[in-house]
């Protein structure tokens, strides 16, 4: 059996990649200049398995080639492509530019559901990127020794309802809060960079107030969602080490993730690293 594997960024293709080949299948990487780690190379070296192709981001007539010459006909999306590569770096061939002047909007949902469609309408059905990862997805509840106190609770119930909203419009999926008001909301900069934008603005914040009273409670919570109708081919919420230490970088003391929709990496160090700093995690269900 072949698996096509559309790799971008951070370690997402490599868990999949584990993954897939443990259940058995040859994978056939499609490597995006642009976003996969070159480690990706070393780890296909000697494993007659795994097979990569190199190919730019614009480049989806070669993807399709690419995977119609080795056999595959399923696919799975693992790894972040920046939105802002979509905007830059991207250099469309014929076939994708032709899709994206087609679009009505563009973003991720259309964008990567065009493309969808376009590889299903040439025998490559696009799976969900968490087929092979599922026991990683948060479980619902408490996931750290430490519960958010009740200022976080109240900036979490807050930071859902605003993260909702936003996903809804396919924005961003993370918000984060201080006091029950929205410091920072997710765009093209992505997870980590909105964290750290929120810091920075807290601690200019806290110098512009160092010589007066304040009662503003400056401890962060970053919640963070999936879309309303999150499509598991692509875009899931994914929390890993990185996005901790981003949190400790900012002074974040809580993080709220959705249970069943999120998937989270390096479980142990995750934990391991928030308990060290204090942070408290926690799973909800989805209610909307």
């Amino acid at each position: 059996m072949k698996l096509g594997l559309i790799a971008g960024n951070g370690r997402f293709p490599f868990l999949l990649l584990d993954a897939a080949r443990a259940q058995g299948f040859s994978v056939v990487v499609a490597a995006i200049r642009e976003e996969t780690d070159p480690e990706i190379n070393h780890r296909a070296a000697g494993d007659e398995r795994i097979t990569v192709y190199w190919l730019s981001l614009g480049e989806l007539s070669r993807l399709i080639e690419v995977f119609q010459k080795e056999g595959v006909s399923m696919a799975v999306m693992a790894g972040q492509v920046k939105h802002k590569q979509i905007f830059s770096s991207i250099r469309p061939d014929w076939r994708l530019a032709k899709l994206l002047l087609n679009l009505r909007t563009r973003n991720t949902d259309m964008l990567l559901g065009a493309v969808a469609k376009v590889l299903g309408d040439e025998g490559i059905e696009l799976i969900s990127s968490t087929a092979f990862l599922e026991p990683l997805l948060a479980e619902e509840g408490l996931l750290t020794e430490r519960a958010p106190d009740e200022e976080e609770r109240k900036n979490i119930e807050y930071g859902l309802s605003v993260a909702r909203a936003v996903a809804g419009f396919d924005i961003g999926q993370t918000v984060v809060v201080a006091a029950q008001a929205c410091v920072a909301v997710e765009a093209m900069e992505g997870t980590d960079a909105t964290i750290e934008r929120a810091g920075q603005l807290m601690k200019s914040l806290a110098d512009d107030a160092a010589d007066s009273a304040t009662t503003l409670e400056r401890r962060l919570t970053v919640v963070k969602v999936a879309k309303p109708n999150q499509d598991m081919r692509f875009d899931v919420p994914v929390v890993g080490v990185a996005t901790i230490e981003a949190m400790i970088r900012a002074g974040s003391s809580c993080l709220s993730v959705e249970a069943g929709r999120t998937l989270l990496f390096d479980r142990t160090q995750v934990i391991e690293r928030a308990k060290h700093k204090g942070i408290a995690i926690v799973a909800s269900s989805r209610t909307y």
